[in-house]
């Protein structure tokens, strides 16, 4: 089911570390895939550059997977669970703009094993608590919307 706040899509299936902007979805095999929000996207702008975390490297909670770069920021994107990385997307390391055209899709981050998910997992927020938390950040955050 998709979500929608101020026109940024926020899908009501995913868990959101919405602080910093991420989402995770817990994958059958016990991985988890990582990315940035719509509203990230939107805040950032057009993505130009990707630089991941390589596979095997460990990553603590709220500690970079990855770098993106777009015309006016560069900043990491913050790992929502502590785990080690499985694969990075090399669709989007040749064609980075991917994230901001399909940012819970084609357009993620980084496929993780997690350390301790059940630990982590329990301040991201998820349905309707995501749509509410994310409409008062871009509230704090003076955001007019996608």
């Amino acid at each position: 089911m998709m979500g929608t706040v101020r026109g940024c899509e926020i899908p009501e299936d995913l868990l959101y570390n919405v602080e910093n902007n991420v989402w995770l979805r817990k994958e059958d095999d016990g991985t988890v895939t990582i990315g940035m929000t719509s509203y990230a996207c939107a805040l950032a702008g057009q993505i130009v550059s990707y630089t991941p975390k390589g596979a095997g490297k460990e990553i603590k909670k709220d500690k970079s997977a990855a770098t993106v770069e777009s015309g006016k920021w560069v900043g990491p994107l913050k790992s929502p669970v502590s785990g080690t990385v499985v694969s990075s997307n090399d669709d989007v390391a040749k064609e980075p703009g991917l994230i901001n055209k399909d940012p819970y899709g084609s357009g993620w981050i980084a496929k993780l094993t997690p350390a301790d998910f059940a630990g982590d997992a329990g301040e991201l927020k998820t349905g309707a608590d995501a749509l509410a938390a994310f409409e008062a950040k871009m509230t704090a955050d003076g955001f007019g919307g996608c």
